[in-house]
């Protein structure tokens, strides 16, 4: 009986919330570049989440490119239509980042009920940024629970960053190599450890690159 008055309070209150809830539509000049749906919440109902280049000009300028803000929506579908359940604004980088803004990745998947948001750009003519962020919705937000990043060069390293904030586990990686047969190639370098945040970052609160964790027994930080 307490199971049945639980999951009845449960439907009582996510329906109560829907009804709160913001309809959403395409904001004028909007232009839809990535859409995924999943069921984020663990109620057996899909959410909708879109991203957009907004019609929003930043001051920068990349290889000469206008460069457009971007922001992401999570939807609940309800019978009444798609309602924003969160909006960010905060967490994509701008359209015409990096040195190749035609190549940039921007995907979004739902794996798990944790929302994956996957970003890659040329930082230059040799070097590749890709980030991986994982979301979970918990307490009532959404929070950073994973962080993945690799930079590459075409001849010389490739660097793995790995932190998964549920269970403590961080890997950092750096293999290095030559196109150049006569360079002097440093030693690879790989080290596990553990991290726990005492709290979780909140979606709106995570800027890409504001973040950093020591790596033990070195100089050398791991920035997320």
């Amino acid at each position: 009986m307490k199971n049945i008055f639980t999951f009845f309070t449960f439907l009582l209150v996510s329906g109560f919330h829907a009804q709160t809830l913001k309809t959403f539509s395409v904001p004028e000049g909007y232009k839809k570049i990535a859409e995924v749906k999943g069921d984020l919440d663990k109620d057996g109902q899909d959410e909708m989440v879109l991203a957009f280049d907004t019609d929003i000009i930043t001051d920068r300028h990349y290889s000469g490119k206008t460069d457009y803000q971007r922001v992401f929506y999570i939807l609940k579908n309800t019978d009444s239509g798609l309602k924003i359940w969160k909006k960010n604004s905060t967490l994509l980088f701008s359209s015409a980042m990096g040195f190749y803004p035609e190549d940039n990745i921007l995907e979004f998947s739902i794996k798990n009920g944790r929302l994956i948001v996957r970003q890659q750009f040329s930082t230059n003519s040799r070097h590749t940024q890709n980030y991986r962020h994982t979301f979970m919705f918990q307490n009532g937000d959404f929070y950073l629970t994973g962080s993945y990043d690799t930079f590459e060069d075409t001849c010389d390293f490739n660097f793995l960053n790995v932190i998964n904030f549920s269970t403590g586990k961080v890997v950092a990686e750096r293999e290095y190599s030559s196109c150049d047969e006569l360079t002097k190639v440093p030693e690879n370098f790989y080290k596990e450890f553990t991290y726990k945040p005492r709290t979780l970052i909140k979606m709106d609160d995570f800027r890409i690159g504001e973040h950093k964790v020591e790596i033990p027994g070195t100089t050398e930080y791991i920035v997320f």
